[in-house]
Protein backbone atom coordinates (compact mmCIF):
# COMPACT_ATOMS: atom_id res chain seq x y z
CA UNK A 1 0.00 0.00 0.00
CA UNK A 2 1.48 3.35 -0.99
CA UNK A 3 1.57 6.35 1.33
CA UNK A 4 -1.48 7.99 -0.24
CA UNK A 5 -3.67 4.90 0.13
CA UNK A 6 -2.43 4.33 3.66
CA UNK A 7 -3.28 7.90 4.60
CA UNK A 8 -6.72 7.61 3.04
CA UNK A 9 -7.35 4.33 4.87
CA UNK A 10 -6.33 5.80 8.22
CA UNK A 11 -8.50 8.85 7.61
CA UNK A 12 -11.46 6.66 6.66
CA UNK A 13 -11.06 4.55 9.79
CA UNK A 14 -10.76 7.67 11.93
CA UNK A 15 -13.82 9.22 10.29
CA UNK A 16 -15.80 6.02 10.79
CA UNK A 17 -14.88 5.78 14.46
CA UNK A 18 -15.68 9.45 14.96
CA UNK A 19 -19.04 8.97 13.27
CA UNK A 20 -19.80 6.05 15.59
CA UNK A 21 -18.93 8.13 18.67
CA UNK A 22 -21.07 11.05 17.50
CA UNK A 23 -23.98 8.81 16.54
CA UNK A 24 -24.00 6.91 19.84
CA UNK A 25 -23.62 10.08 21.92
CA UNK A 26 -26.52 11.68 20.07
CA UNK A 27 -28.68 8.55 20.17
CA UNK A 28 -28.20 7.94 23.92
CA UNK A 29 -27.90 11.64 24.85
CA UNK A 30 -26.39 11.19 28.34
CA UNK A 31 -26.08 14.95 28.90
CA UNK A 32 -29.77 15.64 28.19
CA UNK A 33 -29.25 18.04 25.29
CA UNK A 34 -31.92 16.57 23.01
CA UNK A 35 -35.53 15.49 23.32
CA UNK A 36 -35.62 11.99 21.83
CA UNK A 37 -36.47 9.04 24.07
CA UNK A 38 -36.44 5.31 23.34
CA UNK A 39 -35.93 1.96 25.03
CA UNK A 40 -32.15 2.24 24.90
CA UNK A 41 -31.76 5.60 26.63
CA UNK A 42 -34.52 5.46 29.24
CA UNK A 43 -32.08 4.82 32.11
CA UNK A 44 -29.55 7.62 32.58
CA UNK A 45 -26.66 7.92 35.02
CA UNK A 46 -25.75 11.14 36.78
CA UNK A 47 -22.63 12.86 35.48
CA UNK A 48 -23.07 16.39 36.86
CA UNK A 49 -26.68 17.21 37.71
CA UNK A 50 -26.03 20.94 37.76
CA UNK A 51 -24.64 20.92 34.24
CA UNK A 52 -27.09 18.33 32.93
CA UNK A 53 -30.17 20.16 34.19
CA UNK A 54 -28.82 23.60 33.28
CA UNK A 55 -28.09 22.49 29.71
CA UNK A 56 -31.42 20.69 29.54
CA UNK A 57 -33.25 23.94 30.23
CA UNK A 58 -31.17 25.78 27.63
CA UNK A 59 -31.63 23.31 24.80
CA UNK A 60 -35.02 21.82 25.65
CA UNK A 61 -37.43 24.62 26.66
CA UNK A 62 -40.10 23.37 29.05
CA UNK A 63 -43.84 23.97 29.01
CA UNK A 64 -44.06 24.19 32.80
CA UNK A 65 -45.51 26.53 35.39
CA UNK A 66 -43.75 25.36 38.58
CA UNK A 67 -40.05 25.33 39.45
CA UNK A 68 -38.85 22.86 42.11
CA UNK A 69 -35.38 23.28 43.62
CA UNK A 70 -33.89 21.15 46.37
CA UNK A 71 -31.02 18.82 47.19
CA UNK A 72 -30.47 15.21 46.19
CA UNK A 73 -33.35 14.28 48.49
CA UNK A 74 -35.72 16.31 46.33
CA UNK A 75 -34.54 14.68 43.11
CA UNK A 76 -36.76 11.76 44.15
CA UNK A 77 -39.91 13.87 43.90
CA UNK A 78 -41.37 12.95 40.52
CA UNK A 79 -42.91 15.71 38.48
CA UNK A 80 -45.66 13.29 37.46
CA UNK A 81 -46.86 13.17 41.09
CA UNK A 82 -48.26 16.68 40.79
CA UNK A 83 -51.81 16.59 39.45
CA UNK A 84 -52.38 20.20 38.38
CA UNK A 85 -48.93 21.76 38.44
CA UNK A 86 -46.54 21.25 35.51
CA UNK A 87 -43.21 21.00 37.28
CA UNK A 88 -39.54 21.21 36.32
CA UNK A 89 -37.33 19.62 38.98
CA UNK A 90 -34.03 21.53 39.13
CA UNK A 91 -32.88 19.70 42.29
CA UNK A 92 -29.21 18.71 42.48
CA UNK A 93 -26.89 16.80 44.79
CA UNK A 94 -25.29 18.58 47.74
CA UNK A 95 -27.25 21.79 47.16
CA UNK A 96 -26.13 24.81 49.15
CA UNK A 97 -28.79 27.30 50.22
CA UNK A 98 -26.50 29.89 48.60
CA UNK A 99 -27.35 28.42 45.18
CA UNK A 100 -31.11 29.00 45.23
CA UNK A 101 -30.92 32.58 43.98
CA UNK A 102 -28.83 32.03 40.85
CA UNK A 103 -30.70 28.83 40.01
CA UNK A 104 -33.99 30.72 40.16
CA UNK A 105 -32.56 33.52 38.04
CA UNK A 106 -31.31 31.09 35.40
CA UNK A 107 -34.54 29.10 35.30
CA UNK A 108 -36.59 32.27 34.82
CA UNK A 109 -34.23 33.47 32.11
CA UNK A 110 -35.03 30.30 30.19
CA UNK A 111 -38.72 30.23 31.14
CA UNK A 112 -40.24 33.54 32.30
CA UNK A 113 -43.69 31.92 32.53
CA UNK A 114 -43.21 30.15 35.86
CA UNK A 115 -46.11 30.84 38.21
CA UNK A 116 -44.65 29.40 41.40
CA UNK A 117 -41.46 28.15 43.02
CA UNK A 118 -41.24 25.19 45.41
CA UNK A 119 -38.11 25.06 47.58
CA UNK A 120 -36.92 21.99 49.48
CA UNK A 121 -34.74 22.82 52.51
CA UNK A 122 -32.50 20.51 54.54
CA UNK A 123 -31.74 21.16 58.21
CA UNK A 124 -28.10 20.06 58.04
CA UNK A 125 -27.48 22.60 55.29
CA UNK A 126 -28.31 25.44 57.70
CA UNK A 127 -24.96 25.17 59.48
CA UNK A 128 -22.15 27.68 59.09
CA UNK A 129 -19.98 24.87 57.75
CA UNK A 130 -22.43 24.13 54.93
CA UNK A 131 -23.85 27.60 54.22
CA UNK A 132 -21.11 30.16 54.78
CA UNK A 133 -19.14 29.78 51.55
CA UNK A 134 -20.57 31.68 48.55
CA UNK A 135 -21.78 29.29 45.89
CA UNK A 136 -23.80 29.66 42.72
CA UNK A 137 -24.64 28.05 39.39
CA UNK A 138 -22.61 30.54 37.32
CA UNK A 139 -19.74 28.24 36.32
CA UNK A 140 -22.13 25.56 35.09
CA UNK A 141 -24.07 28.12 33.07
CA UNK A 142 -20.82 29.41 31.56
CA UNK A 143 -19.85 25.92 30.41
CA UNK A 144 -23.16 25.42 28.63
CA UNK A 145 -22.80 28.81 26.92
CA UNK A 146 -19.41 28.04 25.35
CA UNK A 147 -19.18 27.91 21.57
CA UNK A 148 -19.83 24.48 20.06
CA UNK A 149 -20.72 23.11 23.51
CA UNK A 150 -23.03 20.40 22.21
CA UNK A 151 -20.78 19.56 19.27
CA UNK A 152 -17.75 19.06 21.51
CA UNK A 153 -19.74 16.75 23.76
CA UNK A 154 -20.92 14.71 20.79
CA UNK A 155 -17.24 14.13 19.96
CA UNK A 156 -16.20 13.33 23.54
CA UNK A 157 -14.90 9.87 24.39
CA UNK A 158 -15.81 10.45 28.05
CA UNK A 159 -19.39 11.11 27.00
CA UNK A 160 -19.21 8.02 24.77
CA UNK A 161 -18.23 5.92 27.79
CA UNK A 162 -21.25 7.27 29.68
CA UNK A 163 -23.45 6.58 26.67
CA UNK A 164 -22.39 2.94 26.66
CA UNK A 165 -23.17 2.63 30.36
CA UNK A 166 -26.62 4.14 29.82
CA UNK A 167 -27.15 1.79 26.90
CA UNK A 168 -26.33 -1.25 29.04
CA UNK A 169 -28.56 -0.10 31.91
CA UNK A 170 -31.42 0.73 29.57
CA UNK A 171 -31.17 -2.57 27.73
CA UNK A 172 -31.30 -4.40 31.06
CA UNK A 173 -34.04 -2.04 32.30
CA UNK A 174 -32.11 -2.01 35.54
CA UNK A 175 -32.05 0.43 38.47
CA UNK A 176 -28.79 -0.64 40.04
CA UNK A 177 -27.50 2.61 41.58
CA UNK A 178 -28.59 5.09 44.22
CA UNK A 179 -29.76 7.60 41.63
CA UNK A 180 -30.64 6.98 38.00
CA UNK A 181 -32.92 9.10 35.82
CA UNK A 182 -35.42 8.44 33.09
CA UNK A 183 -35.94 10.73 30.09
CA UNK A 184 -38.68 12.66 31.90
CA UNK A 185 -36.15 13.83 34.49
CA UNK A 186 -37.46 11.60 37.28
CA UNK A 187 -34.92 9.93 39.57
CA UNK A 188 -35.03 6.37 40.88
CA UNK A 189 -33.00 4.44 43.45
CA UNK A 190 -32.17 0.76 43.69
CA UNK A 191 -34.32 -1.08 46.20
CA UNK A 192 -32.38 -2.43 49.17
CA UNK A 193 -33.16 -5.36 51.41
CA UNK A 194 -34.05 -4.71 55.05
CA UNK A 195 -30.56 -5.82 56.07
CA UNK A 196 -28.88 -3.52 53.55
CA UNK A 197 -31.10 -0.63 54.62
CA UNK A 198 -30.21 -1.12 58.28
CA UNK A 199 -26.50 -1.21 57.48
CA UNK A 200 -26.61 1.82 55.18
CA UNK A 201 -28.65 3.76 57.72
CA UNK A 202 -26.16 3.02 60.49
CA UNK A 203 -23.30 4.11 58.23
CA UNK A 204 -25.11 7.30 57.25
CA UNK A 205 -25.85 8.20 60.88
CA UNK A 206 -22.20 7.66 61.75
CA UNK A 207 -21.19 9.88 58.83
CA UNK A 208 -23.61 12.65 59.88
CA UNK A 209 -22.31 12.59 63.44
CA UNK A 210 -18.71 12.77 62.23
CA UNK A 211 -19.30 15.42 59.54
CA UNK A 212 -22.47 17.46 60.10
CA UNK A 213 -23.92 17.06 63.59
CA UNK A 214 -22.60 17.73 67.08
CA UNK A 215 -19.62 20.09 67.20
CA UNK A 216 -19.64 20.35 63.39
CA UNK A 217 -22.97 22.13 63.49
CA UNK A 218 -23.26 25.83 64.34
CA UNK A 219 -26.41 27.51 63.07
CA UNK A 220 -25.44 29.92 60.30
CA UNK A 221 -26.20 33.44 61.62
CA UNK A 222 -27.04 34.76 58.13
CA UNK A 223 -29.39 31.92 57.24
CA UNK A 224 -32.55 33.96 57.74
CA UNK A 225 -31.09 36.94 55.85
CA UNK A 226 -30.07 34.87 52.83
CA UNK A 227 -33.36 33.00 52.70
CA UNK A 228 -34.94 36.45 52.63
CA UNK A 229 -32.83 37.27 49.58
CA UNK A 230 -34.08 34.05 47.97
CA UNK A 231 -37.66 35.08 48.76
CA UNK A 232 -37.06 38.45 47.07
CA UNK A 233 -35.70 36.80 43.91
CA UNK A 234 -38.58 37.01 41.43
CA UNK A 235 -40.57 38.69 44.22
CA UNK A 236 -43.95 38.52 42.47
CA UNK A 237 -43.81 34.73 42.20
CA UNK A 238 -45.53 32.53 44.77
CA UNK A 239 -43.01 30.53 46.81
CA UNK A 240 -43.71 27.40 48.85
CA UNK A 241 -41.08 25.94 51.17
CA UNK A 242 -41.00 22.40 52.57
CA UNK A 243 -38.56 20.66 54.88
CA UNK A 244 -37.20 17.35 53.67
CA UNK A 245 -38.13 14.40 55.92
CA UNK A 246 -35.20 12.47 57.30
CA UNK A 247 -35.80 9.11 58.93
CA UNK A 248 -36.70 9.08 62.61
CA UNK A 249 -33.43 7.22 63.24
CA UNK A 250 -31.45 10.14 61.81
CA UNK A 251 -33.69 12.59 63.69
CA UNK A 252 -32.78 10.76 66.91
CA UNK A 253 -29.12 11.40 66.06
CA UNK A 254 -29.88 15.11 65.65
CA UNK A 255 -31.48 15.16 69.10
CA UNK A 256 -28.77 13.07 70.77
CA UNK A 257 -26.09 15.47 69.49
CA UNK A 258 -27.89 18.42 71.11
CA UNK A 259 -29.20 20.06 67.94
CA UNK A 260 -32.91 20.08 68.71
CA UNK A 261 -32.88 23.74 69.81
CA UNK A 262 -31.21 24.67 66.51
CA UNK A 263 -33.92 22.75 64.68
CA UNK A 264 -36.52 24.96 66.33
CA UNK A 265 -34.57 28.12 65.46
CA UNK A 266 -34.41 26.95 61.85
CA UNK A 267 -38.16 26.38 61.64
CA UNK A 268 -38.89 29.73 63.29
CA UNK A 269 -36.66 31.53 60.80
CA UNK A 270 -38.30 29.83 57.82
CA UNK A 271 -41.75 30.76 59.08
CA UNK A 272 -40.62 34.34 59.73
CA UNK A 273 -39.28 34.70 56.19
CA UNK A 274 -41.92 32.87 54.16
CA UNK A 275 -44.98 33.17 56.38
CA UNK A 276 -45.41 29.41 56.38
CA UNK A 277 -43.58 26.18 55.67
CA UNK A 278 -44.61 22.58 55.05
CA UNK A 279 -42.78 20.66 57.74
CA UNK A 280 -42.20 16.95 57.11
CA UNK A 281 -39.11 16.68 59.32
CA UNK A 282 -40.33 15.19 62.59
CA UNK A 283 -41.23 11.66 63.75
CA UNK A 284 -44.35 10.43 61.94
CA UNK A 285 -45.73 7.27 60.36
CA UNK A 286 -43.66 7.78 57.21
CA UNK A 287 -40.33 8.71 58.78
CA UNK A 288 -40.71 5.97 61.41
CA UNK A 289 -40.58 3.31 58.68
CA UNK A 290 -36.90 2.92 57.87
CA UNK A 291 -37.59 0.99 54.66
CA UNK A 292 -39.02 4.20 53.18
CA UNK A 293 -35.37 5.26 52.88
CA UNK A 294 -32.34 3.62 51.36
CA UNK A 295 -29.94 5.16 53.86
CA UNK A 296 -32.05 6.97 56.45
CA UNK A 297 -31.26 10.22 54.66
CA UNK A 298 -32.69 9.80 51.14
CA UNK A 299 -36.28 8.64 50.76
CA UNK A 300 -37.57 6.54 47.87
CA UNK A 301 -39.64 8.14 45.07
CA UNK A 302 -42.96 6.96 46.49
CA UNK A 303 -42.26 9.12 49.56
CA UNK A 304 -41.26 12.00 47.33
CA UNK A 305 -44.61 11.61 45.62
CA UNK A 306 -46.39 11.92 48.97
CA UNK A 307 -44.55 15.20 49.52
CA UNK A 308 -45.66 16.41 46.09
CA UNK A 309 -49.28 15.61 46.82
CA UNK A 310 -49.24 17.29 50.23
CA UNK A 311 -47.50 20.44 48.98
CA UNK A 312 -49.86 20.78 46.03
CA UNK A 313 -53.15 19.69 47.59
CA UNK A 314 -52.70 20.53 51.26
CA UNK A 315 -55.08 18.94 53.74
CA UNK A 316 -57.06 17.28 50.94
CA UNK A 317 -54.11 15.18 49.77
CA UNK A 318 -54.43 11.40 49.90
CA UNK A 319 -51.38 10.91 52.12
CA UNK A 320 -50.95 9.69 55.72
CA UNK A 321 -52.68 12.21 57.97
CA UNK A 322 -49.63 12.82 60.17
CA UNK A 323 -47.25 13.39 57.25
CA UNK A 324 -46.71 17.08 56.67
CA UNK A 325 -47.92 20.06 58.71
CA UNK A 326 -48.45 23.55 57.29
CA UNK A 327 -46.72 25.67 59.94
CA UNK A 328 -47.43 29.41 60.26
CA UNK A 329 -47.10 31.94 63.05
CA UNK A 330 -50.59 30.91 64.14
CA UNK A 331 -49.72 27.29 64.91
CA UNK A 332 -45.92 27.37 65.24
CA UNK A 333 -45.80 27.05 69.03
CA UNK A 334 -48.43 24.32 69.03
CA UNK A 335 -46.55 22.39 66.34
CA UNK A 336 -43.23 22.68 68.16
CA UNK A 337 -44.87 21.48 71.35
CA UNK A 338 -46.18 18.46 69.44
CA UNK A 339 -42.68 17.72 68.13
CA UNK A 340 -41.20 18.08 71.62
CA UNK A 341 -43.67 15.49 72.89
CA UNK A 342 -42.66 13.14 70.08
CA UNK A 343 -39.01 13.68 70.97
CA UNK A 344 -39.71 12.83 74.61
CA UNK A 345 -41.29 9.56 73.51
CA UNK A 346 -38.27 8.53 71.44
CA UNK A 347 -35.76 6.05 72.80
CA UNK A 348 -32.44 7.83 72.43
CA UNK A 349 -29.24 6.09 73.39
Amino acid sequence: MDDKNFTMTVMAIFASLTAIVVAVNFWIDPLWHYAHAHLFNDVQVVTDEREQKTANQKYQPKDVDTLLIGSSRSTYIHTTAFEDWNVYNYSVANLSMREYRTMIEYAFEKNPDYERIVLGVDFFKSSTQEAEAPKDITNHVARTEKSFYRTKNLLSLDVFETSLKNLRLSAANEISEDRLYNREGNAFARRLSAEETAADTANKIEMFEKSFYGSHYVYYPRYKEIMGIVKDTEPEIEKTVYTTPISTELFKSLVSTDLYDDYEVWLRDLVDVYGGVWNFMYPNSVTNEITNYYDGHHFYPEIGNLIAKRVEQGADAAVPEDFGVWVTQDNLEEHLEDVRELVEEMEIE
